[in-house]
C-alpha cells in the first residue's frame, strides 16, 4: 500500500471529476503555471489497494518541469466509486477506462501513460488495445505478470476476507491493522485517517477481481512488445521490491527495448518514497519524447 508524503496539492494542482465516455472518474491535476508553456499530459494510474494520491508528490515537481499531470481514481477506487458486481472489474474493462480517460484529457501535447503496480497491468493492456495515443509508457513497479509467491498468498488471504466480509470494509480495515508489525512507524493522525477512508471507499468487488488478476495473470510483456514495437517505454522501480522481483523487473526492460531506471533506497513506491528522484527520471524521459507512438525517446 502506497503512503502518500502529504495530502496538499502544489499551487497549480486542483481536484475535479473527469467526464468521459465511460463515466466520470476522481483526479487530481497539476500543470505549468498560466503562460509557461506544456511539454506534455501525462497520465498516472494508481495500483493495488491505491488512489490518485499515490502520486501527490510527483504533481509538483513534473508541473514545474512543464507537464499537465493527471493522477486517477480508477472505476471502484476510492472517489471514482462503482457497481457491487465483478464484470466492470476486469483488466479489460479497466483498460477500456484509461482509453477513454485519455480521450477526454484533449490534446495538451503528447500524452504519457504510467501505470503503478496494477495499474502497470492496467495501462500495458490498453497500449495492447490500442498505442496510437501515447508517446510512451512507463511501467512502475509492476512485473511481467502474476506477483511473486509470498504475495500471491497474502492478496489470496484478502481475496478470500473480502469475499466473507465486502459489507463490512471497516472491520477489515482494523482486522488488517491489528497485523501491522509493532515497531512499525505510526501514520501520522492526517495520513491514518486517510488511508482508512480510501480503503472504505473502495468497492469491494474492484478489490476482488483485481486482487485475482495479481494472482493469476500470465506474462504479458511479448504481447506488449508486438502490440507496440515503435512506443518509447520506461521500466523504473526501486532498488528492492516486496511485490515482484526487481531481477524481473530488470528481464522485462530487456524484453521490451525500454529504458530502466532504479531509484536508490526505495522499494515498491518510489512515487511516494522518493517523489523528488522519481520525477526527475519521469521528466528526462518524456522529455526525450516527441510524439505518439514514434521510436522517438532515448532508451
Amino acid at each position: 500500500m502506497s503512503k502518500p508524503p502529504t495530502l496538499s496539492l502544489p499551487p497549480t494542482g486542483r481536484a475535479y471529476r473527469l467526464d468521459t465516455a465511460r463515466g466520470e472518474f476522481a483526479v487530481q491535476e497539476a500543470g505549468p503555471h498560466a503562460g509557461t508553456p506544456v511539454r506534455g499530459t501525462a497520465l498516472l494510474v494508481p495500483g493495488y489497494t491505491g488512489s490518485k494520491e499515490d502520486f501527490i508528490g510527483l504533481l509538483g515537481p513534473l508541473a514545474a518541469a512543464g507537464y499537465r499531470v493527471v493522477a486517477v481514481d480508477g472505476r471502484g477506487q476510492y472517489q471514482s466509486g462503482g457497481p457491487r458486481t465483478h464484470e466492470p472489474y476486469a483488466l479489460q474493462e479497466l483498460a477500456r477506462d484509461v482509453l477513454a480517460q485519455t480521450a477526454a484529457l484533449g490534446s495538451d501535447g503528447p500524452v504519457h501513460l504510467l501505470g503503478h503496480s496494477l495499474g502497470g497491468l492496467i495501462v500495458r493492456a490498453a497500449v495492447v488495445r490500442d498505442p496510437a495515443p501515447y508517446a510512451s509508457l512507463t511501467l512502475l513497479s509492476s512485473g511481467a505478470g502474476a506477483v511473486c509467491e509470498e504475495q500471491r498468498a497474502r492478496t489470496k488471504m484478502l481475496v478470500s476476507a473480502l469475499e466473507l466480509m465486502g459489507d463490512d470494509m471497516p472491520g477489515i480495515w482494523t482486522a488488517m491493522r491489528a497485523m501491522d508489525p509493532r515497531d512499525a512507524v505510526p501514520d501520522s493522525p492526517e495520513v491514518a485517517s486517510f488511508l482508512r477512508d480510501r480503503w472504505v471507499g473502495t468497492v469491494p468487488e474492484q478489490l476482488i477481481v483485481t486482487g485475482r488478476a495479481l494472482i493469476g495473470e500470465p506474462d504479458g510483456i511479448d504481447e506488449l512488445a508486438a502490440a507496440a514495437p515503435g512506443l518509447a517505454k520506461l521500466v523504473l522501480s526501486g532498488a528492492s521490491d516486496p511485490v515482484w522481483p526487481v531481477s524481473e523487473m530488470d528481464g522485462m526492460a530487456r524484453r521490451l527495448g525500454a529504458a530502466r531506471v532504479v531509484v536508490p533506497g526505495t522499494e515498491h513506491s518510489p512515487n511516494a518514497e522518493d517523489p523528488a528522484s522519481t520525477a526527475a527520471a519521469l521528466a528526462a524521459f518524456w522529455d526525450s519524447c516527441d510524439g505518439p507512438s514514434t521510436d522517438s525517446c532515448t532508451s
